[in-house]
């Protein structure tokens, strides 16, 4: 067989993959199950998104950021019934965690003086990670907020408005400040 013959053994681009190989579709199952009373889906998708909502809620809501996996996490449990699309999990989930760590970190900031902001991913190198960390920890929440919006989960001001319910040019304008003022930061 020569090349040419062989285009019909590969999968097409956007053809719909098995679900074991299609984390999207596996995903949508544990969904789906999980609405209709599974607790063992449940539970294997809380696992699956876990990790997930830990790693937006590090950064956002710093010291205080297993309790917003806590409250996002519970928020999802509480509206997984809701959810109609389960294709549109992750974003679903995102909007979710986003908020939740917003919420927390703004209460957290109210009541007690910023703490350690030990839960950052480190970096490859240990000082590197511990300049970070001290960067961040004296933004404002709006400002981490914007920044793990754009630059971990890689959103569009428009879309990152919409999660944090801010208008576009607001989101511009925090994360021009958030940017300048890390740079600011990090050079000293």
């Amino acid at each position: 067989m020569n090349k040419a013959d062989t285009g019909f053994l590969r999968p097409r681009l956007g053809a719909r993959q098995p679900a074991e190989e299609d984390p999207w579709a596996k995903a949508a199952l544990l969904v789906r199950a999980a609405q209709s009373g599974d607790a063992l889906a449940l539970n294997d998708l809380l696992d699956l998104l876990t990790p997930y909502v830990s790693r937006l809620c590090r950064p956002i809501a710093l010291a205080d950021s297993a309790d917003a996996v806590q409250e996002a996490l519970i928020a999802v449990f509480q509206g997984l019934p809701r959810l109609k699309d389960p294709r549109a999990l992750y974003a679903w989930v995102r909007t979710i965690t986003v908020r939740e760590a917003v919420r927390v970190a703004r209460r957290a900031e109210h009541e007690t003086p910023v703490g350690e902001f030990d839960d950052v991913p480190s970096s490859r190198s240990p000082e590197v990670a511990a300049d970070v960390r001290d960067v961040l920890r004296r933004m404002s929440t709006e400002h981490r907020a914007v920044l793990v919006l754009r630059e971990l989960e890689g959103l569009d001001e428009r879309s990152a408005g919409q999660l944090l319910n801010i208008s576009c040019g607001t989101v511009k304008s925090r994360l021009h400040r958030a940017r300048h003022s890390f740079r600011k930061a990090w050079a000293r």
